[in-house]
């Protein structure tokens, strides 16, 4: 099964819908303009049912199928939000929000579930029920996880939800997916680094917080190189060094840190969080000094279940005529925790030769919404079929 017919007819009102997003960015659960617009458009598609406010923010909405013998429902997922990045696309449609840019796709991502809503909607050529899940926040927010701890898995009695993501470098319109652990769990940390401040020409009268922080950084490598399995995963990045002094003549009296670590699977997060609270503590009590850790953890690993991946998959190849394995992405996905709770899968669609995501000058290529339209039409009406 191609492209379908109705997603090149509907090709440029959904693109209108997606530039209008575009120009109108919303961050983190303050997505007020884009959930009112999906919404409104969903109660106009006539959906049997549309609930604001899920998740703060997130919009569902309810399309029954022309029967309900298999007492089944798919959930489709799409995210809202944007980034907080300057846009410099130079486009016409660009944000009219300085300092917000739809700079990850994801205003794409809800035109093509809206496109695809619009066509369940007019047909209802399946047997059980969709419910497709607006969600805000996935940049950081944990959307995800307020949507489903607001209950939209029980209320709605979903029993596998299907995501997608675009991805730059792929062909357009083409799949590329892989079962298993698929992104990376995305944990923070903040270390304050406390010694004895003083004159930088009398180092030996302080409990330098500089060199403590220093050897810090270099020994958190180890835990990649030297504790992890080199055929593991796993990435412990220092991304701060900031100290409270601005004199060239001043050992500060703390340095605080901040980074990440992106690991695989529960094992290796579990041993990289240990050991970057032990490793401080040795740095600490080789110095004489103290080093507290703020270990966060953020988002799971993004698991894809098995049999839905090898589905979504299928679909993809009748869609597009193939599907690729992806690679292991050391990028985080709040749509994990969906994955958590129930079985499905989470699928990569070709934007084509454009900027990366999170980059001020990346758009979504609107060529690849028929291919998304249509992967996640084929999912409700193969997985539901009558």
């Amino acid at each position: 099964m191609p492209v379908k017919n109705r997603f090149a007819e509907l090709l440029p009102e959904i693109t209108e819908w997606r530039r209008d997003i575009h120009q109108n960015p919303e961050i983190l659960f303050e997505t007020h303009r884009t959930s009112a617009l999906v919404a409104e458009k969903l109660r106009a598609f006539g959906c049997d049912e549309v609930v604001e406010g899920i998740g703060r923010t997130g919009v569902v909405g309810v399309i029954k199928g022309k029967s309900d013998k298999s007492g089944k429902t798919i959930g489709l997922r799409a995210d809202m939000d944007a980034l907080p990045i300057l846009e410099a696309t130079g486009l016409d449609y660009a944000s009219k929000t300085p300092g917000a840019m739809h700079a990850c796709g994801h205003d794409g991502h809800t035109a093509m579930l809206l496109g695809a809503a619009k066509y369940l909607s007019e047909t209802r050529n399946f047997d059980g029920t969709v419910v497709v899940i607006f969600q805000p926040a996935e940049e950081g927010g944990g959307g995800g996880r307020e949507m489903c701890e607001d209950g939209m898995m029980d209320r709605w009695s979903i029993d596998e939800v299907y995501g997608m993501h675009n991805w730059p470098g792929n062909p357009v319109g083409s799949f590329a997916i892989r079962p298993g652990a698929f992104f990376a769990a995305t944990d923070t940390f903040t270390i304050a680094v406390k010694g004895r401040g003083g004159h930088a020409a009398k180092p030996h009268e302080t409990i330098d917080t500089t060199v403590m922080a220093s050897h810090l950084v270099l020994a958190l490598q180890t835990i990649a190189s030297r504790n992890a399995d080199p055929v593991g995963q796993i990435v412990v990045s220092v991304t701060s060094f900031e100290t409270e002094s601005k004199a060239f003549n001043v050992i500060p009296e703390t340095v605080t840190l901040k980074g990440t670590v992106r690991t695989l699977s529960p094992e290796m997060r579990d041993m990289a969080a240990a050991r970057l609270k032990e490793i401080a503590g040795g740095i600490a009590a080789t110095f004489g000094g103290a080093i507290d850790v703020d270990y966060m953890k953020g988002y799971p690993v993004m698991v894809n279940h098995g049999e839905q991946a090898e589905f979504a998959a299928s679909v993809a190849a009748k869609v597009s005529g193939g599907c690729d394995e992806a690679p292991l992405i050391m990028g985080g996905e709040d749509f994990a925790f969906m994955l958590e709770e129930r079985p499905g899968a989470y699928i990569l669609v070709g934007n084509g030769d454009t900027a990366s995501v999170h980059h001020p000058e990346y758009n979504f290529n609107d060529e690849a919404i028929p291919a998304g339209c249509s992967w996640w039409a084929e999912i409700v009406e193969q997985r539901l079929a009558g």
